[in-house]
């Protein structure tokens, strides 16, 4: 399962985990929605159901992750490192376009990446 996360500008390709967040969300795509800067390492966004994050691995918080923080039901794309907790789910890792993740703002479309 890949997905694309695209603005006007920028294109980022993640690879998702087989857990079941990440079906979850694979399974709300297409979805357009604003993307917002959090803190100083990270940009969210936030899909209209919450997923679903039982048997769902916890993230590493490496730059480069896809990951779900489930309080705030946020999906949190990470250009730098984040320390891991207990409410942080891995969904993915990023194949292409890791340099492009800070400089995303305004809307984005979210969807299954299909390699064209």
């Amino acid at each position: 399962m890949k997905i694309s996360v695209k603005s006007a500008d920028n294109e980022i390709i993640y690879e998702l985990n087989n857990s079941n967040a990440a079906k979850t969300l694979y399974e709300q795509l297409p979805l357009t929605m604003e993307v917002e800067p959090f803190s100083n390492n990270e940009m969210t966004f936030y899909p209209p159901q919450k997923l679903d994050t039982s048997d769902t691995p916890l993230s590493s918080g490496e730059a480069g992750t896809l990951s779900y923080y489930s309080p705030w039901g946020d999906v949190v794309m990470f250009y730098d490192y984040c320390n891991p907790n207990g409410s942080l789910y891995g969904l993915g890792e990023v194949v292409s376009g890791k340099e492009n993740i800070e400089k995303l703002g305004g809307t984005i479309t979210v969807s299954i990446y299909t390699g064209e």
